[in-house]
């Protein structure tokens, strides 16, 4: 089993920033891919930023050169920095983790999120 561990979440005028982050811990052998999901009240869960084990990251078009997520992979974390925050980007940010474990299997894991409002 592994939990992943959010935090950083808030409130924040537009314009601003806020540092997310996300700790994975458990029985974890690697660590395939990091992830960043926001889901805005109403709408389904979309992904927001990546970071897969070769140091590549993906970010949506919604994000891109605003938000910059990261890993420190020494201690299972991943960071997601947002600046130039907007009020469209209000929502429950969610961890997500694809892991392979000592026992070999892979498993996908989520966080149990973590609110970000920003006012107008």
């Amino acid at each position: 089993q592994v939990q992943l561990v959010e935090s950083g979440g808030g409130l924040v005028q537009a314009g601003g920033s806020l540092r997310l982050s996300c700790a994975a811990s458990g029985l974890i052998f690697r660590i395939y891919r990091m992830a960043w999901y926001h889901q805005a009240p109403g709408k389904q869960r979309d992904l927001a930023a990546i970071a897969w084990s070769n140091g590549s990251t993906n970010y949506a078009d919604s994000v891109k050169g605003r938000f910059t997520i990261s890993r420190d992979n020494a201690k299972n974390t991943v960071y997601l920095q947002m600046n130039s925050l907007k009020p469209e980007d209000t929502a429950v940010y969610y961890c997500n983790a694809l892991v392979k474990e000592w026992d070999m299997g892979e498993y996908d894991y989520w966080g149990q999120g973590t609110q970000v409002t920003v006012s107008s």
